[in-house]
């Protein structure tokens, strides 16, 4: 859908602003995002784990210590993610106003 397309876009700033709250794992990441958007909009698996590329220094991972059930990789956000993640913040509501003002007023 068009909803999914433009989201798709932000991909790693929707993450980032999951990891902004504090450190987690994957699932845990699109679980949140399918109870905060209705189960509207979730990450497929392969998505959410193909973001989570350490290379781009914006997040950096370590494994839990789970007493119980599999063991966990846990994302961190780094200081390069979150000014990332603020600058992308900002672009977006750029673009946002832009958008309302181009298709909000009828003429």
């Amino acid at each position: 859908s068009i909803t999914s397309d433009l989201l798709r876009g932000h991909t790693d700033t929707i993450i980032l602003s999951q990891l902004i709250k504090g450190d987690t794992y994957g699932y845990a990441i699109n679980k949140v995002i399918k109870e905060n958007t209705k189960n509207m909009y979730e990450l497929k698996e392969a998505t959410l784990y193909s973001a989570f590329i350490e290379q781009s220094g914006y997040i950096s991972s370590y494994w839990g210590n789970e007493d119980k059930g599999a063991r966990r990789r846990y994302y961190t956000i780094t200081e390069q993610g979150k000014n990332v993640y603020e600058q992308n913040k900002k672009d977006w509501e750029e673009a946002k106003n832009l958008i309302d003002t181009l298709i909000g007023e009828e003429r």
